[in-house]
């Protein structure tokens, strides 16, 4: 194994802490990703809550690298409208006032920085949200600035490759669309921050239910994709795993679990052998290097 294999607690929000802690431990996974809000409140500035986190990661032998801010990170660039009321916290929707909602969720991700800081890691992951998506495909992806490696390298560009700005790498989300995936590590290598392992399937025939998903639900049978459980879709990780060895990345992968018609303890449980298995370490030398003269 190369890397250390994490695991996303987002989708694990309704569990406490300690409990989602004591199951990513014994479903096998090395670390936590812990998501916002349910695992991290970033308001926090005793220094106390901060290493009570510690003392529970370390009680179960977790590592930690990254905190993730989706859902707040989606109401910075989003046009606020009820949509977000159901997956903000009520100390960012507060009265809905669109200028309001903004100014809290800029100050909640610079809150998470600094959260980030007081649990000794340097990354925090999220979304951006973007104000052109909101009538075309509503909730679903794409809804985001970046979403493709055209539309990422304008991003860089429109900041000027600030060098606080990177990629969390989700192959999930460039597949299904049709994007070359491996391209996109090779397109940015300095800038893969953080690495999801997500599986999608995608339809090899035309579905009632296209690319942007309509109004439907995940896990709707008639649509043309859906995210499936490690190594249940259409992604080919050796060949991420390949591009991220040649470009240096030593980071955790981190499973971003996702699967409706699976039981995710389950699935977690077979995401994580399977992303232990798939990874491996680079070669250190050419392998015709060590042919006896």
């Amino acid at each position: 194994m190369a890397r250390p294999v994490t695991l996303c607690t987002l989708q694990w929000g309704d569990l406490p802490l300690d409990v989602i802690c004591e199951k990513a431990k014994s479903f096998g996974f090395d670390g936590v990703e812990l998501g916002l809000p349910s695992h991290l409140d970033v308001r926090q500035t005793d220094p106390e809550y901060y290493r009570n986190i510690k003392v529970t990661l370390d009680k179960y032998g977790l590592q930690l690298f990254c905190i993730s801010n989706h859902l707040v990170g989606q109401a910075i660039c989003d046009n606020i409208d009820q949509r977000h009321k159901s997956v903000l916290p009520d100390y960012i929707w507060g009265d809905g006032d669109p200028d309001g909602v903004h100014l809290r969720a800029v100050e909640n991700m610079i809150q998470a920085a600094h959260a980030a800081r007081m649990l000794g890691v340097d990354t925090v992951v999220g979304f951006t949200g973007s104000s052109i998506w909101q009538w075309p495909v509503s909730y679903t992806h794409p809804t985001e600035i970046a979403f493709d490696t055209y539309s990422a390298r304008k991003a860089l560009e429109a900041i000027d490759y600030h060098p606080a700005f990177g990629f969390n790498y989700d192959p999930s989300h460039l597949g299904y669309q049709g994007v070359d995936y491996v391209d996109f590590i090779n397109q940015f290598p300095d800038r893969i921050f953080h690495v999801h392992m997500k599986d999608v399937y995608w339809s090899d025939t035309p579905k009632q239910i296209g690319v942007f998903g309509g109004h439907s639900t995940f896990g709707d049978a008639r649509r043309f994709w859906n995210f499936r459980s490690l190594g249940r879709g259409k992604i080919r990780f050796e060949e991420i795993i390949r591009a991220l060895n040649d470009i240096g990345y030593q980071g955790p992968l981190s499973v971003e679990w996702e699967d409706s018609g699976m039981d995710r303890e389950h699935g977690a449980r077979e995401s994580c052998a399977f992303v232990k298995q798939v990874d491996f370490l680079p070669s250190a030398h050419a392998f015709d290097a060590c042919f006896e003269r």
